[in-house]
């Protein structure tokens, strides 16, 4: 029998003494189990993506003497553990086999993923052998990530004689992306015949999120371990007989958990791994604001999350009794600065400028610009960070202003459609102790709004958000046609409508904040439109 150790840890990029002490954490929790092999994820030792760390000569000695240390020191078990390497002016994403104090194998990473979030062809050279290593008088054949969404280095794997295929990854989540790992790792199981073990790489990564979620198929594509999503964990699983067997099977998350919990756990590494004081959240009494509150504070702690009120003669009373209430429930610093003064002051200054021109959205979005500067200015002067509040539906319309909302270090919902945010709602105030909703029901069911002018809604300059959703879905993240989208039911006002604006936000959303990704594409590195273009679609 041979028991192998699965660690789903949170690395962090670039730090490479960090990183392999919690390798040496992970490989003496695995003996203390029994194990006889511990199972690391894709690049465990450097973090991922390390991006364009991996252009520089010294990223790769340094990484080469990390994984000397690291091999000089593990004891008493296999490990096989993820890499950079630079060898004969070639460079490889590798997984290497310690034993004993020293090197045993390397494989040497064959698909290197060019698309979505990924571009590995920029960095790595693809290595073309299989590697096929006896552990414990087992035959494991090793393969990274990318390597079993396509047929090729599984096959080879069996090919050359393996019994078991070991899979480091580093797999970033977006919603429900668990099933589909599995069912590409059953095709794979499919079509050799072996049975698979899965680790993958939970933590977030500027944009990215890492879910962990490692599993194990046996022979028959059945699931024998599956670990949490969302924290570090490890599993055991023993293999005997070509048959797998394990005691751990944790819960597969509801979508609303899963968005949740990505959330948090960016918000928690993102601040944590810069090393930023705590943040700052500038609070409108909207449902947007609410949601980026709650996730900084389960994310943070209360004493690490200060929020600001800003109210201008447009702010309904009730948004400032609902922030307060919000306020009572959490526990955080916070502080009400009226705008009031300085907009008499900005329209002092400009009155001049502005003779003879109707009011209009430069009016509004000044206000939007004062909060902007007083957020600002407050994280200038205490080190924390401002957290921006917009969702993907107003990112993708540009329903948002630059340099006033759009002000801010990390966009927590950026990546979060406006109907998933009322979802999202309603699920952290099922979290309350003993039944009090956190987020008052008024912010939930009120009709949303900026409240720049008076009786303003945001209806009144988008569609319906059920409608908007839907056609930003469809175009941004399925590269459907208008005319496809419209045969499908949407209203071709809306679509002509909503396809214009997104084409004409690009320029703002190139100026927004990183934010978290947790939809198969989202406004980031996957998202890549020029701003200067003159196509259009055809209706």
């Amino acid at each position: 029998m041979l028991r192998i150790a699965v660690a789903q840890f949170n690395a962090t990029v670039g730090d490479l003494t960090g990183n392999v002490e919690r390798i040496l954490e992970c490989a003496a929790a695995a003996r203390a189990r029994g194990a006889d092999v511990l199972l690391t994820p894709e690049l465990a030792l450097c973090g991922y993506p390390p991006e364009d760390l991996l252009l520089r000569p010294d990223f790769y000695r340094a990484c080469k003497r990390a994984l000397d240390d690291l091999a000089a020191r593990v004891d008493g078990i296999a490990l096989i553990v993820g890499h950079p390497e630079e060898h004969d002016g070639h460079r490889y994403n590798v997984a290497t086999v310690i034993e004993n104090g020293s090197i045993k194998a390397g494989y040497r990473k064959t698909r290197l993923p060019n698309y979505d979030v990924f571009d590995e062809k920029r960095y790595f050279d693809a290595g073309s052998e299989p590697c096929v290593v006896s552990l414990g008088g087992v035959r494991c054949g090793i393969n990274i990530c990318a390597d079993i969404w396509e047929p090729g280095a599984a096959e080879r794997a069996a090919g050359a004689g393996a019994e078991l295929l070991l899979v480091l990854n580093a797999s970033p989540c977006h919603l429900e992306k668990h099933h589909q790992r599995v069912e590409v790792m059953r095709e794979r199981i499919a079509a050799t015949g072996i049975p698979a073990i899965y680790a993958n790489l939970v933590g977030g990564q500027d944009e990215l999120v890492f879910d962990g979620a490692s599993f194990a198929l046996d022979a028959e594509g059945v699931c024998r371990m599956r670990l949490p999503q969302f924290e570090e964990a490890l599993g055991v699983v023993d293999f005997d007989g070509g048959c797998l067997r394990s005691g751990d099977m944790a819960d597969v998350l509801s979508v609303e958990a899963e968005a949740y919990r990505a959330l948090v756990l960016g918000v928690r590494d993102y601040i944590g791994k810069s090393c930023f004081a705590g943040v700052i959240i500038g609070l409108s009494g909207g449902i947007d604001s609410a949601l980026t509150l709650c996730v900084a504070v389960d994310a943070l702690g209360a004493d690490r999350v200060r929020a600001v009120m800003m109210p201008s003669p447009y702010t309904a009373q009730m948004s400032l009794d609902d922030s307060r209430a919000m306020i009572a429930a959490l526990g955080v610093r916070y502080d009400e600065l009226p705008i009031a003064p300085a907009m008499q002051t900005y329209q002092a200054m400009l009155d001049p400028l502005f003779a003879g021109l109707p009011a209009d959205t430069a009016e509004e979005n000044i206000q939007a610009r004062i909060r902007g500067n007083i957020l600002m200015a407050l994280s200038n002067k205490t080190g924390a960070l401002v957290l921006t509040t917009g969702n993907k539906s107003e990112m993708a319309v540009g329903y948002c202003t630059l340099y006033g909302d759009m002000a801010g270090g990390f966009a927590v919902i950026k990546d979060v459609y406006k109907t998933l945010v009322y979802r999202l709602a309603r699920y952290r105030n099922t979290l309350c102790a003993h039944g009090v909703p956190v987020i008052p029901e008024n912010i939930i069911v009120r009709p949303p709004s900026a409240e720049l002018k008076p009786d303003q809604t945001d209806q009144d300059s988008l569609p319906p958000y059920e409608v908007l959703d839907a056609i930003v879905r469809a175009y941004m993240e399925e590269d459907r046609s208008p005319r496809e989208i419209i045969a499908a039911g949407l209203p071709e006002e809306d679509v002509r409508r909503v396809v214009r604006l997104l084409r004409i936000a690009e320029y703002k959303r190139r100026q927004s904040p990183v934010g978290i990704r947790i939809t198969p594409r989202g406004f980031g590195k996957d998202w890549r439109y020029p701003i200067t273009n003159r196509y259009r679609d055809e209706f």
